[in-house]
């Protein structure tokens, strides 16, 4: 197997990037999901309920952020040193506000008031115990640091959905990309569809991880990154195929053993 893509997103439920090569950090690929949105009551945004979030592509230049977006100029952001507490999954996280433009650039994205914070110190949040060890710690993914997907259960994914739609007499859709899950890393070359259902321990290059859970997966995929448009899938047909303990699962969470560095190519080896 071998490491088909990487990818990271400065700004938690915005638009991503695809890169060659990152730096893993103990808390998640360098730059990911570092910042969040926020409404004036401390309520994190995300474009499950406003999808024109997906509008914004944020950019990081070392450790300067930069939003860009159909509606305004390009703005750089300047966070400020006023600090709040928000609750994330039961838990407090301290954030930086990021200041008043950047606050009127993203309410006038998505029309309704919303402010920018940044996590300056990835420290601070802990992985859910029940899955990580006391010492791990993640960004402001949803959980845990990375999001593993695989080609091989996209494919199939695609072919369950493409049944679904021919049983129900529906139009055949296009295939769904794996953009609507948005991974941290991608596996090419598995042998069978969800093997990664049964991972514990895996390198990718000369870096490992421990694969702690599948993924629980929400709304979000069902957003068309294109249209920024909902529709049934890939909910619909996960939840005839892939649906336990009342939810449905595609991917999985991993939690890095160390620091190191992943490249497009790498090997991908099953410990």
């Amino acid at each position: 197997m071998k490491l088909a893509s990487i990818h990271f997103y400065p700004v938690k439920s915005t638009s991503g990037h695809d890169v060659r090569e990152a730096e893993v950090q103990p808390w998640g690929l360098a730059g990911d999901r570092r910042y969040l949105v926020l409404d004036e009551h401390g309520v994190i945004l995300t474009a499950r309920e406003f999808p024109r979030l997906l509008m914004c592509l944020p950019e990081l230049d070392g450790e300067t952020l930069t939003l860009t977006g159909p509606h305004a100029a390009p703005l750089r952001v300047t966070p400020t040193s006023t600090r709040s507490v928000i609750n994330m999954r039961n838990t407090p996280v301290e954030l930086t506000d990021c200041g008043d433009d950047a606050a009127a650039w993203l309410t006038a994205l998505i029309d309704r008031p919303a402010r920018l914070a940044w996590l300056d110190d990835p420290t601070r949040r802990p992985v859910d115990p029940e899955y990580g060890r006391p010492d791990d710690r993640v960004s402001l993914a949803d959980a845990y640091p990375l999001l593993l997907t695989s080609t091989a259960s996209l494919a199939q994914l695609n072919d369950w959905i493409a049944e679904t739609a021919v049983e129900r007499g529906e139009e055949l859709p296009a295939p769904l990309p794996m953009s609507r899950f948005r991974p941290n890393v991608v596996v090419d070359g598995a042998e069978t569809a969800f093997a990664e259902d049964g991972w514990k321990r895996i390198r990718i290059g000369d870096t490992e991880f421990r694969v702690v859970k599948s993924c629980d997966r929400c709304v979000l995929t069902t957003v068309d990154t294109r249209t920024y448009t909902k529709g049934k899938e890939p909910i619909r047909t996960l939840a005839k195929h892939r649906r336990w303990d009342g939810k449905v699962w595609f991917g999985r969470n991993l939690i890095p053993e160390a620091p190191g560095r992943i490249t497009q190519g790498d090997p991908v080896a099953v410990l």
